[in-house]
């Protein structure tokens, strides 16, 4: 049995598996939804899921998009409740993109901790989830977790999301 029950070769995986399923995120970037519809007052997870018409929250890829453009792309176990903390955390484990978006903006080398208990950074944390928040997003479900991975590379490479994407490890 191949990693992660994946028992494509890297072959076909890189020439058949990931392009189809490019395929099918370039078809839902074509007709993304209102990340704001994350965070609707009074909806929850199941709810957001039944209006999105999946049964249930999902393990996939998801791409936040402004004014059309992808620029950035990730992945989850629980894709809507993953978006939903890129929109609502309140620190930086959470609100990973948002985070990332403020410190780019931060003047000075400060630490993650110093950074969270400063009061203008915070705002500027705020401001970055607003945008966030203001922003469309796309999604797929990969159930592979070997698919899923190597696809957040593959879509990051070919949306050039290379701004807001990172693949080094802390």
């Amino acid at each position: 049995m191949g990693i992660d029950g994946c028992n494509h070769s890297f072959n076909a995986l890189s020439r058949t598996v990931l392009p189809k399923h490019m395929m099918r995120l370039r078809h839902a970037l074509d007709r993304p939804v209102p990340a704001s519809q994350f965070i609707r007052p009074g909806a929850g997870v199941k709810g957001i899921a039944k209006s999105l018409g999946m049964p249930s929250d999902f393990r996939g890829c998801y791409v936040f998009l402004e004014t059309g453009r992808p620029f950035y792309v990730g992945i989850s176990k629980k894709v809507i409740e993953r978006i939903r903390q890129h929109l609502r955390g309140r620190s930086h484990f959470e609100a990973t993109l948002a985070y990332r978006m403020a410190k780019r903006d931060a003047l000075g080398k400060r630490t993650r901790a110093e950074n969270m208990d400063s009061p203008t950074f915070m705002r500027r944390f705020a401001l970055k989830r607003q945008r966030l928040a203001q922003a469309d997003v796309a999604f797929v479900e990969v159930q592979n977790p070997l698919e899923l991975y190597l696809l957040e590379v593959y879509a990051a490479m070919e949306l050039r999301t290379d701004r807001w994407n990172t693949f080094d490890t802390h």
